[in-house]
């Protein structure tokens, strides 16, 4: 019966290099199946999950039946019980180098990383093993240093309600994002991730040790009240009315609300996403796919009061309201470039010239 013990004689092994990492075909299942040293099946397709199909390998096992078929294969209940095992004990081996020897582990997740985040996405059953695999780099370690799920939550404050990621190209481009200004200032750790699968991976996830795991690019985060929080802004009256007018020049299609922000310290406007908005990256993907972009949503705008450029903002509505439109319009266009949401800069282009011809002739 399935419930009995198998007896299995496995020699699984990982490649020395990814290729699909490189550039190359998609890998094909290459684990050679077994009964009593009589080949079954040289590449069967059921006997591991798809995200484990870069290991190459042999299975043998005597409870296999040697008159099975390919296409029985499909309905064995050996079969499925194998698969079970097989990708335990490969999660089981994981751990064990992930916890015994971490230089060894990150070297296999810097080749073969996007596997188990593919597994993540894909494998509900063995979803909670692979999320303790999960490695990323975070601001609370140096480049090139990774970290888990599990030391992130060890590390955080008690203030801090989620695990939060920040969606960006590369480290560099993480570090100056705007999207950082308020963890920096609260001192909250934030995962950086770089790659499109990331996202799907910590998206499909959600929790971690009871924890949410939240973009950092959301309106729905709870940042508190910060005690450091600038005072030389505008006051709220003229912040107010800075808001309407923002609103006024934007209209309602491009920006569902402007309001003053606690997030800020060195940006003068950011653009939130909410939870129901396509982030940058995965719109980009959908256009790859489909060949056409997903109509981009109202984004809720916030401003910095006490960043000069909005505080000499404020005073052109009075004095030179035309140029003020266009440097809202292109602080506009900033935010939704920081946001990953701007896909055609050709009117954001003609603008800048206009802003610098503007400066040129004074």
């Amino acid at each position: 019966t399935t419930d009995a013990p198998l007896d299995i004689h496995t020699l699984l092994f990982v490649p020395g290099e990814n290729t699909e990492q490189l550039g190359l075909s998609r890998y094909e299942a290459n684990v050679s199946l077994y009964c009593r040293k009589v080949l079954i099946d040289p590449n069967p397709k059921q006997l591991l999950p798809e995200w484990l199909r870069f290991l190459k390998g042999v299975v043998d096992s005597a409870d296999l039946p040697l008159n099975i078929s390919r296409e029985s294969m499909q309905d064995s209940a050996l079969v499925a019980k194998l698969k079970t095992v097989l990708t335990r004990r490969f999660l089981k081996m994981l751990e064990t180098m992930a916890s015994e020897d971490k230089a060894r582990y990150t070297e296999f997740w810097q080749k073969f990383g996007n596997f188990i985040k593919e597994g993540v996405v894909t494998d509900f059953g063995h979803r909670e093993q692979l999320s303790k695999l999960l490695r990323f780099e975070s601001s609370a370690q140096d480049e090139g240093t990774f970290t888990s799920l599990e030391e992130y939550t060890s590390r955080m404050l008690e203030c801090q309600k989620d695990i939060y990621f920040l969606q960006a190209p590369n480290r560099s481009a993480a570090e100056q994002s705007p999207y950082l200004e308020a963890f920096k200032a609260r001192n909250w750790e934030v995962l950086f991730i770089y790659e499109p699968i990331d996202n799907f991976a910590l998206s499909h996830l959600a929790t971690f040790n009871d924890k949410q795991l939240v973009s950092a690019d959301k309106d729905t985060i709870d940042l508190g009240t910060h005690t450091e929080q600038n005072q030389d802004g505008l006051p709220e009256e003229a912040t107010n009315a800075l808001c309407s007018w923002i609103q006024e020049t934007l209209g309602n299609k491009k920006a569902s609300s402007v309001t003053s922000s606690q997030r800020l310290s060195e940006t003068p406007m950011i653009a939130l996403c909410s939870d129901s908005m396509m982030a940058g990256n995965m719109r980009k993907i959908l256009e790859r796919v489909q060949g056409t972009s997903p109509e981009e949503p109202p984004i809720k705008i916030e401003i910095n009061p006490s960043h000069p450029l909005i505080k000499q903002l404020a005073s052109l509505q009075d004095t030179h309201p035309d140029r003020g439109k266009l440097i809202i319009e292109q602080l506009y266009d900033n935010a939704r470039i920081a946001a990953g949401l701007l896909d055609n800069p050709n009117a954001m282009v003609k603008r800048i010239n206009t802003l610098l011809e503007q400066l040129a002739h004074e």
